[in-house]
């Protein structure tokens, strides 16, 4: 571990998702707080995810030890399995982010987590299974300092973050901090020269506002926006602001940004308590070679497979359902981590 140097003076930086991968992290479903009777649901859509995604890149799936054989049979061989302690299943968010230093070596960060502002209680295990990660790679680790999840943000690995303000200045997750010190601990852990704010995230989303539900670029210079097709959505107004905000800024190298607007699932669907189930597109894992996206059962997933495929030339789109995912909380991007290629820094 390097208690005192930061990744930014060690030249590291986090690379785009684009950039090509050594693996796929994700973790399995085992918090049944979460999934409750659907836990076998999300069993066999977890699988789907990472089997799509193995066609691409090897993937490594961390399980509870109990859980080694179940995920061996429903994942196929192509899939590791890593038995590890956890208490639930969002990669993006438990797991290490990793960074480079352009040379072809890759090191990691391991921040605090609080489980999206306390949301679930019973986290020590993901709270500590990015740092357990870093340590089973035999990589170098580094402590980001305060409580961060993958989702709150994209980069373009030219040196731009984006984010939301709903999130990352939300009282839930570093109450004692102001911008400025998160703005540099973003800046020392990820080598980001220009931060971009967003306002919210989707309504009734229970991580605050993640970015990756809303805007993730797909490109130097270009963003993907969810956007609802029906003005009267609440969260029209919402990404009106963000598109707004996405058009009067200048990227890290100075320049205006392209937004590709990506529409927001049409069926309006509601958790067993009432509040919205949280579904988007723009939370897809961009594979070597390809794209694995969600898909709704909805009248705009092929709507949306076609903005992808504009958006990423080159790239085999692959659609995956993922309506089991979004009712735990999320969607492909927010289970998975993308771990660069590169020789592991000591």
């Amino acid at each position: 571990m390097n208690e005192t140097r930061t990744p930014a003076d060690e030249g590291l930086f986090m690379p785009a998702e684009w950039e090509p991968h050594e693996r796929c992290w994700m973790q399995w479903p085992c918090r049944t707080e979460v999934w409750g009777e659907r836990l076998p649901q999300a069993y066999a859509a977890y699988a789907q995810v990472a089997r799509a995604i193995s066609s691409f890149e090897p993937v490594s799936m961390v399980c509870k030890p109990e859980d080694e054989a179940q995920v061996r049979l429903a994942c196929g061989r192509n899939v590791e399995t890593v038995a590890l302690p956890i208490d639930d299943s969002w990669a993006r968010d438990s797991g290490p982010i990793f960074v480079i230093d352009g040379k072809g070596h890759v090191a990691g960060t391991h921040w605090r987590f609080n489980a999206w502002g306390n949301a679930y209680h019973n986290y020590d295990a993901d709270a500590a299974v990015g740092g357990v990660i870093l340590e089973r790679l035999g990589m170098r680790k580094y402590q980001g300092g305060m409580v961060f999840e993958g989702g709150s943000i994209s980069v373009d690995g030219y040196g731009t973050l984006l984010t939301t303000e709903e999130c990352l200045l939300n009282d839930n997750r570093n109450p004692g901090l102001t911008r400025q010190q998160i703005e540099e601990a973003l800046a020392l852990n990820l080598g980001v020269a220009r931060i971009i704010w967003l306002d919210q995230g989707l309504e009734d989303d229970e991580t605050s506002g993640h970015v990756d539900m809303v805007a993730s670029f797909a490109g130097a210079g270009r963003v993907l926006l969810h956007m609802p097709e029906d003005k009267s959505d609440p969260n029209y107004a919402r990404m009106q602001e963000n598109r707004a905000r996405l058009e009067a800024v200048r990227d890290a190298r100075g320049q205006k940004l392209e937004v590709i607007e990506i529409p927001q699932p049409k069926r309006n669907l509601k958790r067993e308590d009432g509040r919205r189930l949280c579904t988007s597109y723009v939370n897809a894992y961009i594979a070597n070679g390809g794209v694995v996206m969600p898909t709704y059962e909805d009248p705009n997933d092929q709507k949306a497979a076609a903005v992808m495929a504009e958006a990423f030339p080159g790239r085999k789109i692959v659609s995956v359902p993922a309506l089991e995912i979004a009712r735990g909380g999320g969607s492909i991007h927010c289970i998975t981590q993308q771990q660069p290629k590169g020789q592991a820094l000591k």
